[in-house]
């Protein structure tokens, strides 16, 4: 039992080691996006079986800008990631970024729209 617990603690440190090392830093913004999207729709999912779902739109269209945001947020990740320059060969960064704020409008538009 020790030496599995040892060894998970070597490979997340070593992960974390070359994760600080070979990142960039434009996708270290990205991920910290990500983190902060998927603990706000934990947090909302959390709040919802606490207290409950009366305003149920209101639950769904923030649980829904969530997921949406952290979906869009990946493929950026994806297009931007310079070790995945093959798949995506006619995209730029920058056409990457267009592409994931005007999604990311469409997406909250659709979210206001369903509150009501």
């Amino acid at each position: 039992m020790a030496s599995t617990v040892r060894a998970i603690g070597e490979v997340l440190s070593d992960f974390y080691a070359k994760y600080k090392t070979k990142t960039p830093l434009k996708l270290k913004l990205v991920d910290a996006y990500l983190a902060y999207v998927m603990v706000t729709g934990i947090v909302l999912f959390g709040y919802c079986c606490i207290v409950g779902t009366f305003p149920f739109n209101s639950f769904l269209a923030g649980f829904i800008s969530c997921v949406g945001s952290f979906v869009l947020a990946v493929c950026l990740r994806m297009q931007t990631n310079p070790e995945n320059r093959k798949q995506f060969k006619g995209i730029s960064p920058e056409r990457a970024f267009g592409d994931f704020i005007f999604a990311s409008i469409v997406l909250h538009l659709v979210v206001m729209n369903f509150i009501g």
